[in-house]
C-alpha cells in the first residue's frame, strides 16, 4: 500500500558531484537517523561506491547497526550517554567524536581507540568549550603517547546562519586547531563543513567535509533547488489508492469536517497518515500526484489515511499516488511538503515510518525491498 522508493544511483551521483566541487581529500558521508530516513545500510555502501571515504553517525548503536550489516567502512559516531563506557565502540572498531575530559578519560579506559575532537566554536551545543581546549589537548597528547587512545580529527560544526556568522566560527576553529598542534597533536582530518558550507564556504573543506542533506538529492538553501545544486533526490514516498467515493456537493471530508465538497466529486482515499510520518501540519495543503495531474489533501491528514478531492478526475482503486519525490519527474517535492507543513525538507525524509516499506533500487528500475 505505501512505500519509499530510493534510488541508490542518486545516491552515489550526488556524493561524486560534491566530491568534485570540493575537491577535498575525504568525505564524511552521513547516515544518521536511518539514513535520513532512507535507509543507513544501503546509503551507506551507495555513499562509499560513489567516493564517501568514512561514514557518519550521531551515537554508538546507530554504527554498530552498520557494522552488524556487513559495513566495514570508518565510522564516526559523535553524540554519546552521560555514562557511556564505550566499551561497543572500541568492540567494532568505531570512531568517536568526543567533546568533554570525561569523555576522553571513558574513551581511553576502554580503548585503544581513535578519537575526533570535536570543538565548540559557536553552536552551543556539544563540544570542548574554549577554556578547555588547552587541558584537553594537552591530556589526550599524553592519552595517545602511552596508547590509549589516537587522535585522528578535530571538528566542529557551522551554524549556516550567514556566511558572515560562518566565517567567525572558522576563525574560532582555526584558533583551536592550531592549539591542538601546539599541544603535540598531530590529526589527519579536519572537518567542520557541513552540506552548506562544503558549497558556499571553500575555506571551510580543510581535509574533509561531512555531507548529509546533500547526499540525499535535497538542497540546505532557501533560494537553490536541488537542480539548481546539480543533485538528485533520493526518496520517491509513493502509496495506491485505497478507496474510491462519489460524494454530492457538501459532504464533509475526515476530522472536524475542515474541508467539505463544493458539488459533486470524487475522493480518493490514501494509506498513508501521520503514523507514517506524512506530517498532519500540511492537512489541506500538501501536494499529490495521481494519473499525472496534481492535486491537494482535502480535510485533515489522520494517522492512517488521508483524502484527495479529485473532482470529476477518473481515479481507480489501485492507482499510483506520488507524495514527493525528484520534480525534473513532474512530481512534488519534499521541499513542496515542507513548506506546506511550515518545516524543512529534512524532517520530511527523516520523520518517514517504519511502516512504510524502503524499496531500493536504481535509475534504470530495478527495485529490492
Amino acid at each position: 500500500m505505501r512505500e519509499a522508493v530510493v534510488d541508490l544511483s542518486a545516491i552515489e551521483h550526488n556524493i561524486r558531484a560534491l566530491r568534485e566541487l570540493t575537491g577535498t581529500r575525504e568525505l564524511i558521508a552521513v547516515v544518521k537517523a536511518d539514513g535520513y530516513g532512507h535507509g543507513a545500510a544501503e546509503v551507506a555502501r551507495a555513499a562509499l561506491a560513489g567516493g564517501a571515504t568514512r561514514l557518519g553517525v550521531a551515537d554508538i548503536r546507530e554504527a554498530v547497526a552498520l557494522r552488524a550489516a556487513g559495513v566495514e567502512a570508518p565510522v564516526i559516531a559523535w553524540l554519546h550517554a552521560p555514562d557511556e563506557t564505550f566499551a561497543d565502540a572500541v568492540a567494532h572498531d568505531i570512531q568517536l567524536g568526543i567533546s568533554s575530559l570525561e569523555q576522553l578519560h571513558a574513551a581511553a579506559a576502554a580503548g585503544p581507540v581513535t578519537v575526533h575532537l570535536k570543538l565548540e566554536t559557536g553552536l552551543g551545543r556539544n563540544g570542548l568549550a574554549p577554556q578547555d581546549w588547552a587541558a584537553v589537548f594537552a591530556e589526550a597528547a599524553r592519552l595517545e603517547r602511552d596508547g590509549r587512545i589516537r587522535v585522528d580529527g578535530v571538528f566542529s560544526h557551522l551554524s549556516n546562519t550567514s556566511l558572515d556568522d560562518d566565517r567567525v566560527q572558522l576563525r574560532r576553529f582555526e584558533v583551536g586547531v592550531a592549539a591542538a598542534s601546539a599541544a603535540g597533536l598531530r590529526p589527519t582530518v579536519r572537518h567542520l563543513a557541513a552540506t552548506a558550507a562544503a558549497i558556499d564556504l571553500p575555506e571551510a573543506r580543510f581535509d574533509a567535509v561531512r555531507i548529509g542533506i546533500g547526499m540525499y538529492g535535497l538542497s540546505p538553501f532557501e533560494d537553490r533547488t536541488s537542480a539548481d545544486l546539480g543533485l538528485r533526490p533520493a526518496m520517491t514516498l509513493r502509496a495506491r489508492v485505497a478507496a474510491v467515493r462519489r460524494v454530492p456537493g457538501g459532504h464533509g471530508v475526515s476530522y472536524g469536517y475542515a474541508h467539505r465538497t463544493n458539488g459533486d466529486t470524487t475522493l480518493a482515499l490514501v494509506p498513508l497518515g501521520y503514523g507514517d510520518g506524512v506530517p498532519r501540519q500540511a492537512s489541506g495543503s500538501g501536494p499529490v500526484v495521481i494519473g499525472g495531474e496534481r492535486f491537494h489533501v482535502a480535510g485533515r491528514i489522520a494517522m492512517d489515511q488521508f483524502v484527495v478531492d479529485v473532482g470529476d478526475h477518473p481515479v481507480s482503486v489501485g492507482d499510483e499516488v506520488v507524495l514527493f519525490g525528484d520534480p525534473a519527474t513532474g512530481v512534488p517535492s519534499a521541499e513542496d511538503w515542507a513548506a506546506a507543513a511550515g518545516t524543512i525538507n529534512y524532517e520530511i525524509v527523516t520523520s518517514i515510518g517504519r511502516r512504510v516499506a524502503r524499496v531500493f533500487g536504481r535509475a534504470s528500475g530495478s527495485e529490492s525491498k
